[in-house]
């Protein structure tokens, strides 16, 4: 089964435009685990332009299903979720100032770093997953830092698919292939949609998790959330 896990920065960017605290982060997240979500994602950045610190500590009692946190491993963002411990952290590259998530790690020159941070996330019980592209003696390489995980950065994936969709997805393929056969878990995010994503899991069934945020909720504005989950669910369903 591959698991739904929906990202909701974008409820926290909504809230903060206006300030107060409407529309409500934790109210969204305990409605989208009521929905048929499997999980609940969200990235802290420095400038709390979202998602805030106060949320992810407001959100880790109240969540029943999976708790990820994405985010670059900084000294601040390891002590957020080694007081937090959630049930994944998602390790990516992102500079302080980017929009979004838009590359993986390049293993090679971080390895030494990452294995660190693996390690410390061991031993407070917390499964790992690391950001990659589709090169795979990259994901090789994030293998013997002993992640569990690797998630498949699918922004080229959504970019090429509707031009064609065999050409995207034949990359993502080869690259899911590498990772199970390093023994790593399999997870991917970026830009997956209800046009591209049944595409997506057919092809890669052995996918864990999408973790899914802009996508699904620019969705719900037209048909409402527990519809958009439910579709979801539909799009990744064995």
């Amino acid at each position: 089964m591959t698991n739904l896990s929906v990202n909701i920065n974008k409820i926290a960017t909504l809230r903060n435009a206006r300030g107060g605290n409407v529309p409500c982060v934790e109210t969204v997240a305990t409605d989208c685990e009521r929905f048929g979500a499997d999980g609940i994602t969200v990235h802290p950045r420095p400038d709390e332009r979202h998602i805030r610190r106060s949320d992810v500590f407001n959100l880790r009692p109240i969540i029943r299903t999976e708790f990820n946190i994405e985010g670059y491993p900084s000294d601040d963002f390891m002590k957020l979720v080694l007081m937090v411990k959630p049930t994944q952290v998602t390790l990516v590259p992102d500079a302080p100032n980017v929009l979004t998530s838009s590359a993986g790690w390049e293993v090679a020159p971080n390895k030494e770093f990452l294995t660190s941070i693996v390690d410390r996330l061991h031993e407070a019980g917390i499964r790992t997953s690391i950001f990659v592209g589709t090169d795979v003696e990259n994901i090789k390489l994030a293998a013997r830092t002993g992640t569990d995980r690797v998630e498949l950065y699918t922004g080229p994936y959504a970019e090429d698919y509707h031009t064609d969709p065999e050409r995207a997805i034949a990359p993502y393929v080869t690259a899911a292939e590498a990772a199970r056969q390093v023994g790593l878990g399999l997870n991917a995010g970026h830009d997956l949609s209800l046009d591209n994503l049944k595409f997506f899991k057919q092809h890669i069934p052995w996918l864990k998790e999408v973790s899914i945020g802009h996508q699904l909720i620019a969705d719900a504005l037209y048909m409402g959330l527990e519809a958009t989950i439910r579709a979801y669910k539909e799009a990744v369903a064995d």
